[in-house]
């Protein structure tokens, strides 16, 4: 069986992205690792060819800056990847997310499971959302707890919308169908809010043009120093963090300190968010998959 990797950057090393060890998290698992690097101008191409793995095969790409409903740029980006793999299986990651060191025999007995089901598509995987440092993670209904980042590569399965998760196209279909899938024991580190406050508004503002017309950018600019106690609420993360990122976190250069009272969760979240904790499920939650019984 062969399984092979996809993911995708552009200015990762401008944008603050740990995609080196991104990429070096998925090496293990994978045959191949399909890398499509976006036109980049900070050296983000060299830096994934010096990670010299002979598993790495770069495809250049060019991003379309205009294409600004829904995140179709990063749909497109992710949909590269995995058009050019005739592999079994297809992982996806994206270049902010990681994933433990010992991870590869459970991801592996996950995949050979699902391939024994002809009804299962793919793997689920529960996510730790950090949010302000590397000490703090964001659990609650303004994130997603699981995503499918694995699945069988011979059913029409394309990128979902802003490649979040990924659906069945066929005929033409928009929407396409939802994957069934089981769930792994395997956690995705997802460190999309992890830097210095004035580059997370660099970062948030540039970005934004994938979603919104000039008009609303010009309303909604992102302040200076990003704030990231405009948030809902936070827990405080004491496991380990992968190995890749020891150097990446040796690095951060800039202070957070939480402050649960100013919470903008809403008295609605709030009552949400006591019951899962108390009953350990997502009232009313938006599931891009489907559970395979």
């Amino acid at each position: 069986m062969q399984i092979d990797g996809f993911t995708y950057v552009r200015n990762g090393i401008k944008m603050g992205y740990p995609f080196i060890p991104s990429i070096k998290s998925i090496l293990p698992i994978v045959d191949q690792l399909f890398v499509v690097v976006g036109d980049s101008d900070d050296g983000t191409r060299e830096a994934v060819e010096a990670i010299g793995n002979k598993k790495i095969v770069i495809i250049d790409s060019i991003w379309d800056d205009e294409m600004r409903k829904n995140g179709q740029v990063f749909r497109e980006q992710a949909n590269i990847g995995l058009r050019n793999s005739k592999a079994d299986w297809l992982i996806h990651i994206q270049a902010d997310e990681v994933i433990l060191e010992d991870s590869r025999d459970a991801i592996l007995e996950g995949i050979k499971e699902a391939d024994k089901n002809p009804e299962v598509d793919g793997l689920l995987f529960p996510y730790y959302h950090f949010w302000g440092d590397y000490n703090h993670i964001r659990h609650t209904r303004r994130t997603h707890n699981f995503e499918i980042r694995a699945f069988k590569n011979n059913r029409n399965i394309m990128s979902y919308k802003d490649s979040q998760g990924f659906r069945i196209f066929k005929d033409g279909d928009e929407d396409g169908v939802k994957l069934k899938v089981i769930k792994v024991p395997v956690q995705i580190f997802h460190y999309s809010y992890t830097r210095h406050p004035q580059l997370m508004s660099n970062k948030s503002n540039y970005f934004n043009r994938f979603w919104h017309n000039n008009d609303w950018l010009k309303e909604n600019k992102v302040q200076e120093d990003f704030d990231f106690n405009a948030v809902d609420k936070l827990e405080v993360f004491e496991a380990k963090h992968p190995g890749y990122m020891k150097e990446t976190i040796a690095q951060k250069n800039w202070d957070f300190v939480y402050d649960p009272s100013k919470s903008n969760m809403s008295l609605k979240d709030k009552f949400h968010n006591k019951w899962e904790k108390i009953f350990g499920n997502r009232l009313f939650a938006y599931k891009n998959y489907i559970l395979a019984k």
